[in-house]
């Protein structure tokens, strides 16, 4: 008798909790009216909600190519700029599960003509931008005409002995340590950083688009070019100086692939779990906003991990939530605005039910 009370007690709670849950909105969360500003002829948007690995919303809005007023679609492959940096990540943990280098290496046994300021500098350091090194933007000759690789990156830095802290205590956004680790990777590795993520990353996970570009090298299918409101009509933008550095920002990827991405994130099809947990785990504090953390190519703020990609032309985001195995990528080519609080709107939307 106690047990069939417990049983139609619990029973009438789960009944009373399901009614007070609040309501989803429907599938499509309003998102077509939050991107018509990216819709029609002119530089456009891709948009990805996944739910358990299921794309509950997949759509292209406006153009990749202007010029001949070629759509965007779920296979569209934009440069990803700053989100690259969690594949420049991923690169470094699975060499390091291959043991062929640690996380706590000083950054000069493998770069040794880096100046004595960055003796003590690691790679974890690195990782989670507490390296202080001085950003390789602020030493580019002003008269910069040709485009950087990783390489010429090395080149500035060696040129500079001094560190904005001593590291490890500290934090500050460098593009740099991303471009350092990309050399790191093909030393390591004995490959270019490009055929190394190509094949031990892209092609295992079925991302057979998704290319650390090299012109020349390699032909990136279905790109998408960059473009810039420039005194009322768009212009193409598409590279800078800077967008030939791969470590910190020059992968070019799709929603299709990167929903093969976000899944193997789940399990170990690609890293050990302890190495995911480093790479989720808050390494260093920020002051910036939304980001108290900084982990491994990741930002940490609460429940969610995200990433955002800015550069010359594409505005990109990536927002993952999960313990809610739920996620929100937004992919853009243009010059802005940034597409975070479009992807957390959306997200808000599909969990909470808020407008």
């Amino acid at each position: 008798m106690r047990r069939a009370r417990l049983l139609l007690f619990l029973l009438s709670w789960s009944i009373g909790a399901a009614a007070a849950a609040p309501v989803i909105t429907p599938p499509d969360a309003g998102i077509d009216a939050l991107m018509r500003d990216y819709d029609g002829m002119q530089p456009g948007a891709a948009v990805l909600v996944l739910r358990d690995g299921e794309p509950v919303f997949r759509r292209g809005y406006g153009l990749a190519v202007v010029e001949d007023g070629t759509s965007v679609s779920a296979r569209t492959n934009f440069r990803l700029a700053s989100i690259s940096k969690q594949f420049t990540a991923a690169a470094i943990l699975l060499l390091a599960e291959d043991g062929k280098l640690s996380l706590d290496d000083k950054v000069k046994r493998w770069l040794p003509s880096l100046p004595p300021a960055a003796d003590a500098v690691t790679i974890r350091q690195l990782l989670s931008h507490s390296g202080g090194l001085i950003d390789y933007e602020d030493l580019m000759p002003p008269t910069q005409q040709t485009q950087l690789h990783d390489i010429d990156v090395l080149h500035l830095l060696e040129k500079s002995d001094r560190t904005y802290f001593a590291p490890g205590h500290g934090y500050r956004y460098s593009n740099g340590g991303y471009a350092l680790l990309a050399l790191i990777v093909g030393k390591a590795s004995g490959q270019d950083f490009a055929s190394f993520l190509r094949q031990r990353i892209f092609l295992p996970l079925g991302m057979r688009d998704t290319f650390a570009h090299q012109d020349g090298v390699d032909e990136v299918p279905d790109r998408a070019y960059g473009y810039s409101r420039v005194d009322g009509h768009w212009q193409r933008t598409d590279q800078s100086t800077t967008s030939a550095v791969l470590g910190d920002g020059g992968i070019y990827s799709s929603l299709d692939d990167l929903a093969r991405w976000d899944a193997a994130l789940y399990d170990e099809r690609l890293l050990k779990a302890s190495s995911l947990r480093q790479a989720f785990s808050p390494a260093t504090a920020t002051r910036e906003p939304d980001v108290p953390f900084y982990g491994f190519g990741w930002r940490i703020n609460g429940e969610t991990l995200w990433h955002s990609g800015e550069s010359i032309g594409f505005r990109n985001v990536i927002v993952r939530y999960p313990q809610r195995h739920f996620s929100v990528i937004i992919l853009t080519n243009r010059d802005g605005p940034e597409p975070y609080p479009l992807a957390l709107k959306i997200a808000h939307r599909y969990l909470y039910g808020t407008p």
